[in-house]
């Protein structure tokens, strides 16, 4: 090798060897690391099914209708996963473990996980008004905070929105929506942090300011920031105004199978929907959060906290979570319905539990899990089991 040749391989392995301890490299290595360890967690043998929760849900299926996919984790370790039924029923094609869902409300957690993340890094306050990223937003005084726990007062631009959105066959975007408001003005419910009032039109303004404040479109934060680090390989930010037709198999269904429900304009704007994905990818995202990977601790305990007024003592809302709070056992949730489609996400954060259903049935096949939970040894989840005082009744 000549003199000028040995120069020159030295320069590249000096390169190689600046690049591999770059930041960027140890990201990579990292997340490569973080990869084989979530994929141990996700290991699953159906041989190994727990069969007390098999046996619950197969009376699920037959008995009160559910068709969906089911995952029960307890310790890091999945008790049971399966999928019943149909991903459309005039195909008869068979549901996956991996189908997606359209989350509907359980999107709401991960939009407001984006927004913490922004005040984590300082580029967002809790404090901060809407009026500083939307200057002509004519609900003034409503706080990121208000927005987050549902005391903001806003109108919600679901109900408002089909009396002025001229194409019923464009999907709007969340800009779209934010200048309806700012246009028209509607009446708003309330006064600002008045009082509690669930409403899709304070998680609809979050992913708006996520998308201001970042300069990116929600999907791809999403993705980059939320999706990825926490290992979700098949979750999706999906908006009607980006697809004609939503990109999944999965299709909604109305109570009864002759009816599957069309996606519509209110498919465009996300963050209080719009999220698809899995049960499994919303177990990957349990994980990612325990670990502290997507949001730190001090947040994430924050967005816990009991922020709404309760109409069970037990039962409030905090940043993007619904909360359960039976003596010495917090428990974190979210319920998702829309177009066809109901979910349940439950983390139960003292026993280490997580319960995903996600269904394209939209029956009440959720509202009859008592018996799961007592398989689980965790307090029942369902509010009209609890009187005023806290109390079990029923």
């Amino acid at each position: 090798m000549s003199f000028k040749q040995s120069i020159f391989a030295l320069g590249i392995s000096a390169l190689v060897f600046v690049s591999c301890g770059s930041p960027e490299a140890k990201q990579l290595k990292e997340r490569a690391k973080q990869e084989k360890k979530d994929s141990i967690s996700l290991v699953y043998n159906p041989a190994e099914a727990d069969p007390q929760i098999d046996s619950f849900m197969q009376n699920l299926h037959k008995k009160a209708g559910f068709n969906g996919n089911v995952l029960v984790a307890k310790k890091g370790k999945i008790l049971y996963q399966n999928s019943f039924g149909w991903a459309d029923y005039l195909l008869k094609d068979s549901l996956q473990i991996d189908s997606q869902f359209e989350l509907a409300s359980v999107s709401k957690p991960m939009t407001a996980i984006a927004m913490l993340q922004l005040v984590e890094q300082g580029k967002v306050s809790l404090a901060d008004s809407v009026e500083r990223f939307y200057p002509d937003f004519p609900y003034k005084g409503i706080t990121i905070k208000q927005l987050l726990s549902h005391r903001s007062g806003l109108p919600n631009y679901v109900y408002f929105a089909e009396t002025v959105w001229p194409d019923r066959k464009k999907g709007m975007t969340n800009q779209d929506a934010m200048s309806l408001l700012i246009q028209h003005h509607p009446g708003r419910y309330g006064a600002p942090d008045g009082r509690f009032h669930y409403n899709n039109s304070n998680f609809m303004v979050l992913a708006s300011i996520v998308e201001k404040v970042t300069g990116k479109d929600f999907a791809v934060y999403m993705k980059e920031n939320v999706f990825d680090p926490a290992g979700m390989k098949n979750t999706n930010v999906y908006s009607k105004a980006v697809y004609d037709k939503i990109p999944t198999k999965v299709i909604g269904h109305d109570k009864v199978w002759r009816r599957s429900v069309v996606q519509n304009y209110l498919d465009g704007p996300v963050g209080d929907k719009g999220i698809y994905s899995t049960v499994r990818d919303l177990y990957a995202l349990d994980l990612a959060l325990r670990d502290g990977r997507v949001l730190g601790k001090a947040l994430q305990d924050s967005s816990f906290i009991p922020r709404s007024d309760a109409k069970r003592s037990l039962f409030s809302y905090g940043y993007g979570w619904r909360t359960f709070s039976p003596p010495n056992n917090p428990v974190v949730y979210h319920t998702g319905w829309w177009h066809g489609f109901k979910s349940l996400y439950v983390r139960d954060l003292t026993n280490d539990v997580t319960i995903v259903l996600l269904t394209n049935m939209a029956n009440g096949s959720l509202n009859h899990l008592d018996n799961l939970y007592k398989i689980l040894e965790i307090p029942i989840l369902r509010q009209n089991a609890y009187n005023a005082n806290g109390e079990f009744v029923q």
